[in-house]
């Protein structure tokens, strides 16, 4: 029985959209019938939470994912020597990174190569080059890499010159469940969502001002979820003077998430840049139409399932809010495409097929040493 060694050093509990995917995928992974072994090799923050979704034995690494300098060691060399140590037969990294170098296989699995594409949307630009650098080496190590969108295949081979044929696109699934259309409730014509950390590629400043675009008789009410702290948002909404149309909330509750999405008009995602949408698929999974502004990966994830906006044109924004609100045809068309939509992607495909690209790596790694 092969032996997986899953790098875990990154589910620190901040992580954002690549530790649901490690949770969800190996959350699926453990409901499967298949012929490997898991073992996780956890940061110490993971320890200290719940991880019984992981399908096999979390070893504690004693390494920090929060702290930058030891977690980059540890991503370089310590996750090698664990998998040594353990007997692993291969080590995948679920969080875009590998070790520099392996006496086994690795697969890593490359959400997105925002440092290269867009780094003047990072937030942390003092780390652009250690990053690029830690990504060239970890894909140069590789055996297979798993990315999310086809979009993002196109970034890997252009930045990492890495051969097509041994990249994996496996596209992400809804968390949410999957809403029959006779539990839909009406939704309501004056409430729109969006969500997200206040990160710059995030570009919710153009949803802010698209908002001021709008007359104050025609303006709905827009909740944006995801802040922390002093929002970085809210002296914009001061300065347009949006504060009785536009609430800016921290991370919200499940009970008051899964009433705004069953409620809500639509969902609006502004990104400039992402390997993917996760987003886009869990709120068209509850019936939610979607307004995305019209990039490539948005258009691979959303297709015609969406309605779409000029990427930062807050003028183009307002006239899609505008016309969605006063378009109940439009919104009952949009959430049919959408139930259509997401009902394609499973967490058991994206599971069935990862395993299938170890099996490759493993396959590949048998005939060289034969």
């Amino acid at each position: 029985m092969p032996r997986v060694l899953v790098d875990l050093l990154q589910s620190t509990g901040t992580k954002g959209g690549i530790e649901v995917y490690a949770r969800e995928l190996y959350r699926a992974v453990g409901q499967l019938d298949s012929d490997f072994e898991f073992v996780g090799f956890a940061s110490a923050e993971l320890m200290r939470t719940d991880h019984s979704w992981f399908p096999g034995e979390v070893v504690d690494s004693g390494i920090s994912g929060e702290n930058r300098l030891t977690w980059a060691i540890g991503e370089l060399f310590a996750v090698s020597r664990a998998a040594r140590r353990l007997g692993a037969d291969l080590i995948h990294g679920p969080a875009m990174f590998g070790p520099l170098h392996s006496s086994v296989p690795v697969v890593i699995s490359v959400h997105d190569l925002l440092y290269f594409s867009h780094p003047e949307l990072m937030q942390t630009k003092i780390f652009t080059g250690p990053v690029k650098w830690m990504e060239k080496r970890g894909a140069a190590n590789a055996s297979r890499l798993i990315t999310i969108s086809q979009y993002s295949a196109s970034a890997i081979r252009r930045y990492l010159r890495f051969p097509n044929e041994l990249i994996d696109v496996i596209p992400l699934a809804p968390r949410t469940r999957a809403v029959a259309r006779s539990e839909l409730r009406t939704r309501r014509g004056d409430l729109f969502l969006a969500m997200g950390q206040r990160s710059p590629y995030k570009n919710f400043e153009t949803i802010v001002r698209a908002w001021a675009e709008l007359r104050p008789d025609e303006r709905p009410t827009l909740v944006i979820t995801g802040g922390q702290g002093d929002d970085p948002l809210a002296p914009l909404v001061r300065e347009l003077g949006l504060e009785d149309s536009v609430d800016l909330k921290t991370w919200v509750s499940t009970e008051e998430l899964r009433e705004l999405l069953a409620t809500a008009t639509a969902l609006i995602d502004s990104t400039l840049a992402t390997g993917f949408s996760l987003p886009t698929l869990e709120a068209m999974n509850v019936g939610l139409p979607v307004l995305l502004a019209d990039t490539e990966v948005f258009r691979e994830v959303g297709a015609d399932a969406a309605d779409y906006f000029a990427p930062g044109d807050p003028a183009s924004l307002a006239a899609a809010v505008r016309t969605l609100s006063g378009d109940r045809s439009r919104r009952v068309d949009l959430t049919r495409l959408g139930l259509e939509r997401a009902a394609k992607y499973s967490w058991h495909t994206v599971a069935t097929d990862t395993l299938t690209t170890f099996e490759k790596a493993l396959e590949h790694a048998g005939e060289l040493a034969s």
